[in-house]
C-alpha cells in the first residue's frame, strides 16, 4: 500500500472519544498522516477496550498507524464530568512534556434515542453534558495550550439539520456543536491564528448506529435506500477522512464551516 504523505509531520493531536467508532477512525487517520504524537481521550468505560486494540502503544502496532505513529496513548476521563475535561487536557499536556496542542478533534459524544414523552432529565442531563458541555469544556481547557496556526474539529452530526423520530436531545446537541464551531471561528481565528469547522456524519457503520432500533431506524431505511452516491450508509474511515482534510495546512482559508459526510443524503 502506498503510504501517504507525511502532511501533520511534528503535530500533537488531541481526540476525544477514539477508542472506537468514529473516533478511532480519525486517530488512525490522522496518524497516517504522520502526526508525531496522539493524545487519546477516552470515556472512563471505554479504556480497557483501547488497551485490547492495541492503541497504547510507541507506534509499532499496525492497527494505530503503523510506523507512522511514533507515539499514542489514551487517557481515562469521563467528559461527561466538570472535572473529566481538565483532567484530560492537564494528564495531556504533562505526558507530553508541555507541547502545545495542534490539532483537537471533539469526538465524544452519545445518543440515548427516547421519544418525547418519554424522556426522563437523566437522559436529558447525560447528553447534554457530555456532547455539549463536554465539547465547550474541553475547547476551554485546551486553549492555553493552543498552537498558533492550530485546527479544531467538532462532530456535528445530519441529524442536526434532519429530524428523525426519538432524537431530540440528541439533534439538539449537535446543533449545540454547529453553533459553537461557528462562535469559535469567529473568537479564536485572529488570536490563535486557529480554524474551527465540524464534521457532520449521516448514517454511519458504528456500534451506535447499529443498535438503532424500532422506528427510529426504520424513518431511515427509505433515506438511505435513495442515497445519491450509494445504497448503503457511510463507514467511519470516510468520515474521518474528512476531518483529516480540515486538520491539514493547506485547509487553512476553511473556517465556520459545516462539511457534510453523507453520500448525498443532505445537501447543506
Amino acid at each position: 500500500m502506498a503510504q501517504k504523505p507525511q502532511t501533520l509531520e511534528g503535530k500533537l493531536a488531541l481526540v476525544t472519544g477514539s477508542s472506537k467508532g468514529i473516533g478511532a477512525a480519525v486517530a488512525i487517520e490522522l496518524a497516517s498522516r504522520f502526526s508525531f504524537q496522539r493524545c487519546i481521550g477516552c470515556h472512563k468505560l471505554s479504556i480497557r477496550f483501547v488497551e485490547r486494540r492495541g492503541c497504547v502503544n510507541s507506534g509499532k502496532d499496525p492497527w494505530y498507524g503503523g510506523s507512522h505513529a511514533h507515539e499514542a496513548f489514551a487517557i481515562e476521563s469521563d467528559l461527561a464530568t466538570l472535572e473529566g475535561p481538565k483532567h484530560l487536557v492537564e494528564e495531556a499536556i504533562k505526558r507530553t512534556n508541555g507541547r502545545k496542542i495542534d490539532i483537537l478533534v471533539n469526538n465524544a459524544g452519545r445518543a440515548s434515542p427516547q421519544f418525547l414523552k418519554d424522556v426522563t432529565i437523566d437522559q436529558w442531563k447525560f447528553q447534554v453534558h457530555l456532547n455539549g458541555r463536554g465539547t465547550l469544556l474541553t475547547t476551554q481547557a485546551v486553549l492555553p495550550h493552543l498552537a498558533k496556526g492550530s485546527r479544531i474539529v467538532n462532530l456535528s452530526s445530519g441529524g442536526a439539520r434532519q429530524p428523525y423520530p426519538g432524537t431530540s436531545i440528541y439533534n439538539g446537541t449537535k446543533s449545540m456543536i454547529e453553533s459553537f464551531t461557528r462562535c469559535w471561528a469567529v473568537e479564536l481565528g485572529r488570536e490563535y491564528e486557529c480554524t474551527v469547522n465540524a464534521v457532520a456524519p449521516g448514517a454511519t457503520n458504528t456500534d451506535a448506529f447499529n443498535a438503532l432500533t424500532g422506528d427510529t431506524r426504520e424513518s431511515l431505511e427509505p433515506m438511505l435506500a435513495m442515497t445519491p452516491a450509494a445504497s448503503r450508509i457511510g463507514e467511519s474511515e470516510e468520515v474521518a477522512h474528512a476531518v483529516g482534510f480540515l486538520c491539514e495546512e493547506k485547509s487553512k482559508w476553511i473556517t465556520g464551516q459545516v462539511l457534510q459526510v453523507n453520500g448525498g443524503t443532505l445537501m447543506a
